[in-house]
C-alpha cells in the first residue's frame, strides 16, 4: 500500500450562491482586567496553546461554467475548518497548579484545507458531495483538477504530457450541473497544518482518519446550514477505504444518513492487494482477482498470442478461469499434478502474454510489479500501474519488479503547476502558501481498526460498508472500476462488493460501472463523460423525497 500511495503522490489531488448570510454580532464589552499570573480573556495561560493558533479561514471568488449543457454560476470558498481527534472535547487539558508557569503540551489539532464550489441562488435542498483522493496521505487536486472541477488540467491520455505551460480548460463534465461541491484535503496534506504533541498519532491512521473526516463534514453542514442537503461522499484509491468506514461512522456517531456513497478505484479488503501476498505464502485470492487487469493489459499491447476482438469477452473468459481452474490450480499448492499445471501455464500464457517458462518459474504467481516490469520486456518498457495503457523506458533492465510507475510520471508534474497556478491565482491562496500534494504518513500510520480485540488482522473495511448499508437500507453504493487499472483491480471491487455481508435484497442497492481507463478513471476523456453521466444519474435518483 505504499507503492500505491508514492505513486498517487507522484501522480500525485467557493454569497450569492449559499451559504447563509453571517449575523451582524454585538459589539463585546470590554474585558476586565487580569492579574499578572491570569490569562486575559481569549489568551492563553504561560506555555498553554495559543487558541488562535489554528483558525477557520476562507477565500472567496466567483466564476461560471457549463457543465450538463448548462451555464451555472458559483461561489467558490478556498479554506480552513479545524478538527480535533475524537474525544477531545471531552478531555480538555487540565491547568498548571497555580503558580506554575511550566511548560504545557500543545493538543493536537488540524487545519483541513478545501475548496466547496456553491450554484449561485440554489437552497439547502440541491445535493452536496464531499471528495477526496487517499493514499493514504494524498491530497485532492487528482479528482479536483481532472474529474469534476470547474477547471480541468488537460494530459495526454496514453503518453508523456509535455512540460509547461500546460492548458487549463473549463470543465464541461464538472457535477456542478447535480450537486455542490466540496474537495477536501486530508490531515498534513494541502493548505492544512497539523499541530500539537502526538498529532501524527492523532490523524493518521484509518480510525483516526476516518474520525476527523466526520468532525469536517459536520462543522461544514453546520458553518453553510446544509444539514438538510441530500448528502453523497466520492472517495478515489484509499478514499474508497476512508468512505467505508466514513460512511459507519457518521451515520452511527453523527447521526448524518448519506443518500449515495460513490468508489472510484475501491479497495477495501487489503488482503486482496495484488502487490501484497508475493511475502505471504497460502494468500492467493490477489492473484485471480489480478487475472482480468492483465488479461485486459496485455490485450492493449497486443501481447497475446490469440486475441480475442472483443476486449468485454476476453475479461468475460478469464474471470470464468480465474474462478474456477485457476482457483483450483492456485489452492492445490505443491499437490497440483502436473498435467494440470501444464494446462493452467498454457491458459495463463494465452491470458496474460508472458512466456510459460517464466510463469512457471514464477509458480503460477504474478505478482503486480513483476507484470508491469515484464509484458514489455522485450522492446525494453515498463507497463503502468496506475493505468496500464502507460509505457515508459525500464529504468534497469535487470530488475524483478517495476521500479517507477509511467503515468504517475506522465502527468504529475500537469497537475500540480496547474493546480498551484489556478489556486493563487482564481481562488485567491496567498501565494506564501505551499501546498503539501503528499504527507509522508507510513512512519506513523495506524491500520489497526475497530475495539483491537482478537488477532491483529490484514485491513477489511468491507464490514464497515455493510454495517452503513443496514443501517440506512436506502443507501446507494455505485463503483467505478477501471480495466486498465493495476493498483485496485477492477475485478477486486467486484469480488468485495458481491461479498459485502448484505441480504439479498440490499445488493440491489450496489451499482458497478466499468470503463476502458486506469485507476484515474477521468484521465481518458471519453470514460470522464461517462463517469460523469453515471455519478449525475445517481444523483437525480437519490436526491428526491421518498414517499413515506
Amino acid at each position: 500500500m505504499q507503492k500505491l500511495s508514492w505513486s498517487l503522490a507522484a501522480l500525485v489531488a467557493l454569497s450569492c450562491a449559499h451559504p447563509a448570510a453571517a449575523l451582524a454580532a454585538p459589539t463585546p464589552a470590554a474585558p476586565p482586567a487580569a492579574r499578572p499570573d491570569e490569562a486575559k480573556p481569549g489568551e492563553a495561560r504561560p506555555g498553554e496553546a495559543k487558541p488562535d493558533e489554528l483558525k477557520p479561514e476562507e477565500k472567496t471568488s466567483r466564476g461560471s461554467v457549463t457543465a450538463g449543457g448548462r451555464r451555472i454560476d458559483y461561489t467558490a470558498i478556498a479554506g480552513t475548518l479545524v478538527v480535533h481527534p475524537r474525544g477531545a472535547e471531552d478531555n480538555p487539558p487540565e491547568p498548571p497548579p497555580p503558580g506554575d508557569k511550566g511548560e504545557r503540551p500543545v493538543p493536537p489539532a488540524a487545519a483541513m484545507s478545501y475548496v466547496a464550489y456553491f450554484q449561485a441562488g440554489a437552497d439547502s435542498a440541491r445535493p452536496v458531495m464531499f471528495l477526496y483522493n487517499g493514499g493514504p496521505g494524498s491530497a485532492t487536486l487528482w479528482l479536483h483538477m481532472g474529474a469534476f472541477g470547474p477547471r480541468r488540467v488537460v494530459t495526454s491520455e496514453e503518453s508523456h504530457t509535455p512540460a509547461a505551460p500546460y492548458r487549463l480548460i473549463d470543465n464541461a463534465y464538472s457535477l456542478l450541473d447535480v450537486s455542490d461541491l466540496v474537495f477536501i484535503d486530508a490531515p498534513g496534506t494541502g493548505f492544512g497544518k497539523m499541530v500539537g504533541k502526538d498529532k501524527e498519532k492523532a490523524f493518521w491512521g484509518i480510525d483516526p482518519d476516518a474520525d476527523a473526516f466526520a468532525d469536517f463534514i459536520t462543522q461544514f453542514l453546520s458553518k453553510y446550514g446544509r444539514w438538510n442537503s441530500p448528502k453523497y461522499l466520492f472517495g478515489e484509491s484509499y478514499g474508497t477505504t476512508r468512505s467505508a468506514v466514513l460512511a459507519r461512522v457518521l451515520l452511527t456517531q453523527k447521526y448524518v444518513d448519506l443518500n449515495g456513497v460513490i468508489l472510484l478505484a475501491q479497495i477495501l479488503c487489503f488482503d486482496a492487494d495484488v502487490d501484497g501476498p508475493e511475502g505471504n505464502p497460502g494468500v492467493d485470492l490477489p492473484y485471480q482477482l489480478a487475472l482480468p487487469t492483465y488479461a485486459a493489459t496485455a490485450w492493449y499491447h497486443k501481447k497475446l498470442p490469440d486475441p480475442p476482438a472483443s476486449l468485454e469477452t476476453l475479461i468475460a473468459d478469464v474471470e470464468k478461469f480465474a474462478m474456477t481452474d485457476y482457483a483450483a490450480a492456485l489452492a492445490a499448492g505443491n499437490a497440483l499434478e502436473p498435467g494440470q499445471r501444464k494446462l493452467v501455464l498454457e491458459k495463463l500464457h494465452r491470458y496474460t502474454g508472458l512466456p510459460v517458462a517464466y510463469l512457471d518459474k514464477a509458480n503460477l504467481r504474478v505478482h503486480g510489479g513483476a507484470f508491469e516490469k515484464n509484458l514489455q520486456d522485450d522492446a525494453n518498457l515498463t507497463t503502468g500501474r496506475l493505468d496500464t495503457r502507460f509505457s515508459g523506458p525500464t529504468m534497469d533492465p535487470l530488475s524483478k519488479d517495476a521500479d517507477y510507475d509511467p503515468q504517475s510520471a506522465s502527468i504529475g508534474a500537469a497537475y500540480v503547476s496547474a493546480y498551484n497556478d489556478y489556486a493563487r491565482k482564481t481562488l485567491g491562496v496567498p501565494a506564501d502558501r505551499s501546498y503539501k500534494v503528499f504527507a509522508q504518513v507510513f512512519r506513523h500510520w495506524s491500520w489497526k481498526h475497530g475495539d483491537g480485540f482478537g488477532l491483529p488482522t490484514t485491513t477489511n473495511v468491507m464490514p464497515d460498508l455493510a454495517a452503513a448499508m443496514k443501517y440506512n437500507p436506502n443507501l446507494v453504493v455505485q463503483l467505478e472500476a477501471g480495466y486498465f487499472d493495476l493498483a485496485t483491480p477492477f475485478y477486486e471491487g467486484v469480488f468485495e462488493l458481491q461479498h459485502l455481508p448484505l441480504p439479498p435484497k440490499q445488493q440491489a442497492n450496489i451499482e458497478m460501472k466499468f470503463y476502458p481507463s486506469g485507476h484515474m478513471i477521468y484521465a481518458n476523456e471519453a470514460s470522464l463523460r461517462a463517469l460523469h453521466d453515471n455519478v449525475a444519474s445517481l444523483v437525480r435518483r437519490t436526491a428526491v423525497a421518498r414517499p413515506k
